[in-house]
């Protein structure tokens, strides 16, 4: 299954929020969002043509599902809520790519959003996140993108300000 494509950006010039206005786009498609199967216990998704080589997801999330807090390693990204009400709670701060297992976190680098149908969030290299959806009833779901395409993600931990690095998966892993 695809999505509308703009006329492609040179592979360097893609940008997060040329991401961001694809996603954008994608979400408001009611037919396309209608398409994704739902399944009441874990997330779906459809892979779906991304502008300019990026990566692009169309995700459903059950009732109160969510990713565990991750990044996306050097991938610039975007994602827009299509449908429901998603939260994302990210981290101020960039941390180190290499040679870490475990940090701790100063007191004032927690940032939360709600993000409502309609909503995007455009972000760099490096941004490190986990996005919930928070609703007891309801499914969500969301259109993402990520350029260039995922080299890896890597999952954490946290309990209070430490963040564990707990886990690198490569693309063979989701795809």
């Amino acid at each position: 299954m695809s999505a509308p494509t703009h006329a492609p950006a040179p592979a360097a010039a893609l940008s997060a929020a040329d991401l961001l206005a694809f996603t954008q786009r994608v979400a408001s498609d009611p037919e396309l969002i209608a398409s994704l199967p739902l399944d009441p216990e874990g997330r779906t998704w459809i892979r779906l043509d991304g502008p300019g080589g990026s990566e692009a997801w169309l995700i459903g999330w059950p009732p109160g599902t969510g990713t565990g807090w991750h990044d996306h390693a050097e991938s610039r990204g975007a994602f827009t809520t299509a449908r429901g009400r998603l939260t994302e709670n990210s981290l101020a701060v960039r941390l180190p790519a290499e040679g870490w297992q475990s940090l701790s976190l100063a007191p004032d680098v927690d940032r939360t959003r709600g993000l409502d149908a309609g909503t995007g969030r455009a972000f760099g290299e490096h941004h490190v996140h986990e996005v919930l959806n928070e609703s007891a009833t309801e499914h969500a779901i969301s259109v993402h993108a990520y350029h260039p395409p995922l080299p890896l993600i890597r999952r954490y931990s946290r309990t209070g300000p430490v963040l564990t690095l707990e886990q690198v998966e490569r693309p063979a892993d989701w795809q």
